[in-house]
């Protein structure tokens, strides 16, 4: 089985500690978000565990456990998002620089075929333009060049939440023409850097300028990683446009504390901060305490390798 860690929040920044510990039990309890009562418990064993997928926006505390996690017999890699957004936008996000050298030193310890740089998502407002997204994209490709063998794009996704938290942004539907302009002009910087570009969960066809969907938690990918033939199909959990293969996620929505406001995952920073302080690194939940009236299912894992 695949494990995400996480799309719900990002594990590598806030709960690494808590993460080692679940490594080390063996195993990790996950709710139900629609039903609190439902709990599976999910082995992780590195005999049942094909890969880990970290999503993450700062890794920096993260980098002192990845011999650790290597030893314990995983395998794993990273989806790394870094954008040229400044605190306006993700508040709580480190500085860029400190950022792009966190990436190269994880590029340097893991190789650069395990540190795939999300540029996403793509927004815009009145300040923030399609020639800011480019000037934005050149240096950062610049920096990352020889650090990454791929970028993941994707454009904003106005969900209830992200227009809740974003009502201060002047935002500007990005149409389909703003949409292959812009994804023409990245092209462009990404080819000059050696970077290949794919688009996650969009509904757009980029392929004819050189962009194709892509898969997030990619099968071949993994196989390269694992030295293993998989067999995995499309994650059926996830959306038609999404190409992710199957995984499960070990992470809880509104436990994030980058305070981003286009994320989808955080209702508001008010309830973040509640199940911030509800968390303890020795719980096998990342959030909240059992009250003896959940309902703990054992999660069935499939072994993904093909004969």
């Amino acid at each position: 089985m695949i494990i995400s860690a996480s799309r719900r929040t990002d594990i590598p920044a806030f709960y690494s500690k808590w993460f080692i510990k679940r490594l080390h039990e063996g195993f990790v309890y996950v709710r139900n978000p629609f039903n609190k009562k439902q709990i599976s418990r999910i082995n992780l064993s590195p005999d049942h565990i094909e890969c880990i997928v970290f999503w993450t926006k700062d890794p920096t505390s993260f980098v002192q456990y990845l011999e650790e996690i290597k030893s314990l017999g995983f395998n794993f890699y990273f989806q790394f998002t870094l954008t040229g957004y400044d605190n306006k936008i993700e508040k709580n996000v480190p500085e860029k620089k400190k950022l792009m050298r966190t990436f190269k030193e994880l590029s340097g310890l893991l190789g650069k075929e395990k540190i795939i740089w999300r540029y996403d998502p793509i927004l815009i407002s009145d300040d923030i333009t399609n020639a800011w997204h480019l000037n934005s994209y050149n240096f950062i490709a610049n920096e990352l060049k020889g650090f990454t063998d791929k970028c993941i794009i994707s454009f904003l996704d106005m969900y209830k939440k992200c227009k809740r938290n974003m009502k201060g942004i002047p935002l500007k539907q990005i149409t389909i023409e703003k949409q292959l302009e812009l994804a023409k002009g990245i092209k462009s910087i990404a080819q000059e850097f050696d970077i290949k570009l794919e688009t996650c969960s969009e509904a757009i066809e980029l392929k004819h300028i050189g962009i194709p969907h892509g898969k997030c938690i990619d099968d071949k990918l993994i196989s390269k990683i694992t030295g293993h033939d998989l067999s995995i199909k499309k994650d059926s959990t996830q959306r038609n446009e999404c190409g992710c293969v199957s995984s499960i996620d070990i992470g809880a929505y509104n436990t994030c504390k980058h305070n981003c406001l286009y994320c989808y995952a955080n209702y508001s920073y008010e309830t973040v901060t509640k199940n911030v302080r509800g968390h303890y690194d020795n719980s096998p939940l990342l959030t909240g305490n059992l009250d003896g009236s959940e309902k703990i299912t054992e999660r069935k894992m499939i072994s993904r390798y093909s004969a």
